[in-house]
């Protein structure tokens, strides 16, 4: 089973962070000029013959070896035609008119800044040119060129302290290392492919979840056991589209010609990384809920769905730029993983505009979050729609609880909503119980 760690490193002799630094800039040059060459190649200029595997690579791995090492350039190099590959895979894809998972032209690999606007600080590391020690004083050494050697006046391998705990240290072999500089917190990073032995037991049941993806509310999940779960996501898109504004501005105000800039860059940065946290977290706690509560198979919905049923160019730009739904639906798979739980991916067409009482479609009503019915049913949408969905794939009929447990994010966890105003316990919150089963026609959820 594929796994990682990401830990903060910090470098432990005095000129340890220039030479690393050094290290990072070299690879980012590297990087550059051999996707110069190769995107010369791709577009037909003048004096650039053959394909883009016709790039001399080996005469510029010999120029950067003595900084980076062999093994460090080569696997640069490597990383930069794997890019390559995929682009070319995507570009395949997006002119088969058969295929429908690429539906926007696939760009080149594009380079890592400059010097005058700085250079993403970034390489690759070969798994067998790095050592990883875990314990009370967690290590890691790789290996650097003579150049920078004998520059800093080093001996041997350059070594980081490794800043927390890891996820998996125990693993049956390690990957090539990733390793950059967070601009974003001023601090350098690794990841570290694992491979792992399963690291849980089979689930504890064989009871079945359904999610909705909505816009607005990130995830709304019923189980066949009637728990539902409901993570909010508004706050973090205001603040997602604040920093797409922010960006928007400053590209406003560069000069003719530039398309980005340090700070430009550092705040794409901020903004994916914002993202992908919450997602991590979120598909932790999602599942290790789901993990208690039994479940062995999770429905998600396809996107297809959700674009045909709810497409506005605002619930484009959610599903697409800030929650990513693919990038989710696979990193929920392979989190399942580890809980032995399977994701399956069904359609979850009109779900969102079925009323569960009367099964009507055109007769409903949603305003914001809310689902009314003239047959009197009243229930929150994204809920209904996660029980609506469950009961297909089941079929059979759920019986929510009365009260779902709701979560906001708070830049670091999912903790219980605080508007909800009745709690059961430190991580639960629910909502009102007032506003569920009114003459049983009241679906659980906030009206």
């Amino acid at each position: 089973m594929k796994r990682s760690n990401t830990f903060a490193l910090r470098p432990l002799f005095e000129h340890g962070e220039q030479l690393l630094r050094d290290l990072l800039d070299a690879s980012a040059a590297l990087w550059n000029e051999v996707t110069y060459e190769r995107l010369m190649r791709y577009n037909g200029e003048d004096g650039f013959d053959g394909d883009v595997w016709d790039a001399p690579t080996g005469t510029l791995e010999g120029r950067y070896k003595g900084v980076l090492g062999a093994s460090t350039a080569q696997q640069v190099i490597r990383k930069n035609s794997e890019a390559w590959r995929g682009f070319f895979n995507l570009k395949e894809k997006y002119h088969d008119e058969s295929n429908t998972s690429v539906t926007e032209h696939p760009e080149p690999p594009g380079f890592r800044g400059n010097e005058e606007d700085g250079r993403q600080l970034k390489t690759v590391i070969r798994n067998t040119s790095y050592t990883v020690e875990w314990g009370d004083r967690s290590r890691l050494e790789i290996l650097v060129g003579s150049d920078l050697k004998n520059r800093y006046d080093h001996t041997g391998r350059l070594r980081l302290e490794i800043a927390g705990e890891p996820s998996w240290p125990d693993y049956e072999k390690q990957g090539r290392l990733d390793l950059w500089y967070d601009e974003t917190d001023s601090i350098f990073r690794a990841s570290q492919p694992v491979t792992v032995t399963d690291a849980r037991a089979t689930p504890l049941a064989d009871e079945t979840a359904a999610l909705d993806i909505g816009a607005n509310n990130l995830v709304a999940c019923t189980t066949s056991t009637g728990q539902q779960y409901l993570y909010e996501g508004r706050e973090l898109f205001q603040r997602f589209r604040e920093t797409t504004q922010e960006i928007a501005r400053l590209q406003s105000k560069l000069p003719d010609g530039q398309y980005s800039s340090q700070r430009i860059r550092r705040l794409y940065r901020k903004r994916t990384r914002r993202r992908d946290h919450a997602q991590e977290a979120l598909c932790r706690d999602l599942l290790d809920r789901l993990y208690e509560e039994g479940v062995d198979t999770v429905y998600i919905g396809g996107l297809t769905d959700v674009l045909e049923t709810h497409w506005s160019v605002e619930t484009n730009a959610k599903t697409h730029n800030f929650w990513a739904f693919r990038q989710f639906t696979e990193r929920l798979a392979t989190t399942a993983e580890e809980y032995g739980i399977e994701v399956r991916v069904r359609s979850e067409a009109w779900t969102s505009q079925e009323c569960p009482q009367c099964g009507s479609t055109d007769r409903t009503t949603r305003h914001q979050d809310t689902l009314t019915c003239p047959c009197g049913f009243e229930g929150h949408a994204d809920l209904v729609a996660s029980q609506t969905f469950l009961e297909r794939q089941i079929e059979q009929t759920v019986r929510p609880m009365a009260r779902p447990v709701r979560f906001e994010w708070d830049d670091h966890t999912w903790p219980e909503s605080p508007r909800s105003p009745a709690r059961e316990s430190p991580k639960e919150q629910r909502t009102d119980p007032s506003t569920v089963h009114r003459d049983g026609n009241i679906a659980s959820g906030e009206s």
